[in-house]
């Protein structure tokens, strides 16, 4: 899908929810309890095959369906109890790690279901091709965790765990509702062919097939891509980028953005080299764009320098920021994810558009930010230190501070 439109998606889907997360937030729900509470209903799904076995027959595929609108309602609470944890203050690093460890709890127990209720009614070949679905599927998700573990971003393929609920909750609810009409036993033969080419259950398992390729293609193209990234870290660093981060405490050597038109400042984090880089939004007729002053993009030195624009999670909660006009060419700038921070983009004696900020009590031109990060989750890293450098405009000395958030 492309950037734009997933950005699109994401907005539109949580401003849906966000009013059932404030909901949840003044019923007094903790993010955890929400992770439980997804739990708890994935486990629902299970008895639900487990019952289309031992009570149903295998012409009934109204369990079918009845699972996957419980499995979609599950879904909904894997998003729920991130997005309660964000309003409501209440991330933390044992949080994050519990919704990832639940996550897996709830695909395996949802994969045991239906693998038992398709051996149960002896689509055999299709139960196997479930199980491959969810080899792929913990493969997709091991990936991942072990990639950014060491230090890189792997995000791309297909078959991510939304995509993973929605493929199975809409084939189940649509082999459901089909069957109520044509008939569970319902079978296509074609002339000549002596065996049919489709039945009712055919609407469930198809797309189970089709996940167990692209799981798997997924897990491999991540994993591939990770060789990539490494190999890039060993090129540009001349070290392995196992080795990256250093010794606790230890800044890195890192790349410095160059032949940037425009840039203002920039910023590094461990534990890899990709840098995320703030310039003036200038148009085209060469005139700064006073209602979105300032773009904020990746340079991706682990990529080959690739340019790559935040996606949406990244610019909402992590490295985007909030814009200000205060009048007479001047505006207040915070990031989304450390507000408390006061920077102005504002012009200087020369006329030349800067980012000021306080650095050790000094009013001063910004140049780089760099979070040293050690341990953490993606959403709530854990930030040893964050150092500010910039330049002392009346002595123009450089000038840093660090600081703990």
């Amino acid at each position: 899908m492309n950037k734009k439109w997933r950005d699109k998606l994401q907005q539109l889907i949580y401003l849906v929810i966000n009013p059932l997360v404030k909901g949840l937030i003044k019923l007094g729900l903790t993010p955890n309890a929400v992770t439980l509470i997804g739990f708890a209903l994935n486990i629902g799904v299970v008895i639900i095959f487990v019952a289309g076995v031992e009570e149903g027959n295998r012409g009934d595929l109204s369990y079918v369906g009845w699972a996957g609108a419980l499995t979609l309602f599950a879904g909904l609470f894997d998003m729920l109890d991130g997005q309660v944890a964000r309003l409501g203050n209440m991330g933390s690093r044992f949080g994050a790690l519990f919704d990832s460890v639940l996550d897996r709890y709830s695909e395996m127990v949802l994969f045991f279901g239906i693998c038992y209720y398709l051996i149960g009614h002896h689509y055999f070949l299709s139960s196997i091709f479930a199980f491959i679905a969810l080899i792929g599927s913990m493969m997709v998700s091991y990936t991942r965790a072990r990639a950014e573990g060491l230090g890189i971003e792997c995000k791309g393929g297909l078959m991510q765990r939304p995509e993973r609920v929605v493929i199975i909750s809409i084939s189940a609810i649509t082999c459901g509702i089909t069957a109520h009409y044509i008939g569970g036993d319902y079978k296509l033969f074609v002339p000549g062919i002596p065996f049919h080419i489709f039945e009712t259950i055919s609407i469930f398992t198809f797309p189970l097939f089709i996940m167990a390729v692209l799981t798997n293609i997924t897990a491999i193209g991540r994993l591939l891509d990770a060789k990539k990234a490494l190999s890039a870290g060993v090129l540009i660093l001349g070290i392995p980028l196992l080795t990256f981060a250093g010794r606790p405490g230890e800044e890195p050597a890192f790349p410095v953005p160059n032949n940037v038109p425009h840039m203002l400042f920039y910023m590094q984090r461990t534990p890899n080299i990709n840098t995320i880089i703030y310039d003036l939004n200038i148009q085209k007729d060469g005139t700064l764009d006073k209602d979105d002053p300032v773009n904020v993009y990746w340079i991706r030195y682990a990529d080959g320098g690739e340019k790559k624009d935040l996606n949406y999670i990244q610019r909402k909660f992590a490295y985007g920021i909030k814009v200000k006009s205060l009048g007479n060419e001047k505006y207040d700038i915070r990031s989304v994810a450390y507000t408390k921070k006061q920077m102005f983009l504002m012009k200087s004696a020369t006329g030349d558009y800067h980012i000021y900020t306080k650095i050790n009590n000094t009013m001063a031109i910004l140049s780089r930010i760099y979070l040293q990060i050690e341990g953490g989750t993606f959403w709530f890293p854990n930030v040893v230190y964050i150092e500010m450098k910039g330049i002392d405009p009346v002595s123009g000395k450089e000038i840093k501070e660090q600081f703990k958030p």
